[in-house]
């Protein structure tokens, strides 16, 4: 999912619940997403609300996590 991230393929909701796309279709792993957005690994490029897609980013610990791997 990070790496979809780092590729510019992703898009994140906003919300509490965000959701995660990849290549246009919904992550089925939801608790993943959630996981990930609130341990700060990835957010929104941008302000959003409820239901409406915005390209995802990695944050520093994000990229943090990915050079670790």
């Amino acid at each position: 999912m990070l790496r979809a991230v780092e590729a510019g393929r992703a898009e994140v909701t906003g919300g509490s619940e965000p959701e995660l796309y990849v290549d246009g279709l919904p992550c089925c792993d939801q608790t993943a997403t959630h996981d990930l957005v609130y341990a700060g690994l990835l957010r929104a490029t941008r302000p959003t609300r409820f239901g409406h897609r915005v390209c995802a980013e990695l944050t520093e610990d994000g990229r943090a996590a990915l050079a670790a791997s």
